[in-house]
């Protein structure tokens, strides 16, 4: 069986492995009759470009403008685009020029989360229409003021929650809420996976680079590979950890599966013992989120263990009173209930990521939200984020959705808000 990681399992769900004349070829379609949708990036690594091939995909767009703080992933980018529709777009090194560009649309923010929130609100506040990668923000306050900012402009919102898109898991969705598996008495996710370490030595960054622009408003760390591009996603003040980055998609899906909004309680426990002295989020991390429906367990590795049942690595278990259903991104079981029961496989294949940013574009030509508001964004974010402050603080923290507080710890109630850095201002003003 081919080992999963990462990049391997990007390029199966975003198709970036097929040659970008192949993914890019639809940048002309659209119909002929509508004007296409001018954007902006913000953000031009992996899931810029991504983004961009999906959009292509889509069709009926043009890509007018990118920003980036790497000036080489600009240019890498930029050559990639024009060789794609025929036409350059604008470059920039800060989001706020982009945002003057004339006749823009719409915008998509991939960047790292610390770079999520400003460029947002100041998109939606010139009323354009935003893709957001997930997580929606770093901390859940930057969270709020988005949400807030982007209800106040009526602008459309889409949350990069491609799983949403996932045939498996909508038709997994849809056999549990009709009731199949009974009552729900728990669900157990996890991606365990062997993460990828880079070179951890403090050392100049590249001559391309500007890192001070790059950490933003986050704590400025001595840069090394292993905290910037790509690699930053187990990184603490940036990526904050494998639950936060990659484990949400899964969290998300939970969610919307079992209709719920938040976690009562949650507690975690875990820590960081293979990687030692490499990254500073937890390598190992069990987390119980206390829904009103059942409880969710969630579980990672990250360091490459081998797995007694890898065909489930990646995947949502949810035990019903009367079966169990797994579903990842492309396969759905069930397991009746039974010593003589015969699972049932289920195999759909999609691509998750062009079909959420159709619905996107779709959204913002019929003037509709898509299926994921901002709302349910900024419920996934926190929750993942509750986790993580769990774990920071090391004791179960009680969460009030109305006021959107933790009522029982004071030091994790002041983690749902974390300092910028001079002369970033944090959006939250409550």
């Amino acid at each position: 069986m081919t080992k999963m990681n990462r990049r391997n399992f990007l390029g199966a769900a975003l198709g970036s492995g097929l040659a970008m004349n192949g993914l890019l070829g639809r940048a002309g379609a659209g119909q002929p009759s509508e004007p296409k949708i001018k954007l902006g990036v913000i953000g031009c690594g992996n899931y810029g470009m991504a983004n961009i091939r999906a959009a292509f995909k889509a069709g009926g767009v043009a890509i007018v403008a990118l920003c980036d703080v790497d000036d080489q992933h600009l240019k890498d980018s930029a050559d990639r685009v024009e060789q794609s529709q025929g036409t350059r777009p604008k470059t920039f090194k800060h989001y706020g020029e982009l945002l003057e560009t004339p006749g823009l649309d719409a915008i998509v923010i991939a960047t790292p989360p610390q770079w999520h929130a400003l460029p947002f609100i100041a998109a939606v506040e010139k009323g354009l229409d935003v893709y957001c990668e997930k997580p929606l923000a770093y901390d859940v306050r930057e969270g709020r003021a988005m949400v807030d900012a982007a209800r106040k402009k009526g602008v459309i919102v889409q949350v990069g929650f491609q799983r949403r898109q996932s045939p498996a898991i909508q038709q997994a969705r849809e056999h549990i809420r009709q009731g199949h598996l009974g009552r729900i008495i728990e669900a157990q996710a996890q991606i365990h996976y062997t993460a990828g370490m880079r070179d951890t030595t403090p050392q100049d960054p590249p001559a391309s680079l500007d890192w001070d622009l790059w950490c933003g408003p986050a704590p400025k760390l001595p840069y090394s590979p292993q905290v910037g591009h790509f690699a930053w996603r187990l990184e603490k003040t940036t990526g904050h950890g494998h639950l936060v980055d990659w484990g949400i998609h899964l969290i998300d899906a939970t969610r919307w599966i079992l209709d719920e909004t938040t976690p009562r309680t949650v507690q975690a426990a875990g820590g960081i013992y293979h990687f030692k002295d490499k990254i500073t989020t937890p390598d190992v991390l069990s987390v119980q989120f206390d829904f009103e429906t059942c409880p969710v367990f969630w579980r990672h590795r990250i360091y490459g263990a081998a797995e007694y049942t890898p065909e489930v690595s990646n995947g949502i278990f949810f035990y019903g009173e009367k079966g169990t259903v797994f579903v990842t991104d492309q396969r759905w079981v069930i397991i009746p209930k039974g010593r003589d029961a015969q699972r049932i496989e289920h195999k759909v294949g999609s691509d998750m990521g062009t079909a959420h940013m159709t619905e996107f574009l779709d959204a913002v030509r019929n003037r509709k939200q898509p299926g994921c508001t901002i709302e349910d964004g900024h419920r996934s974010t926190t929750t993942v984020k509750l986790a993580m402050i769990a774990y920071d603080v090391g004791a179960a923290v009680a969460w009030d959705e109305q006021t959107e507080r933790i009522t029982n710890h004071a030091q994790a109630d002041a983690l749902l808000k974390r300092p910028y850095r001079a002369p970033w201002k944090h959006p939250f003003s409550g």
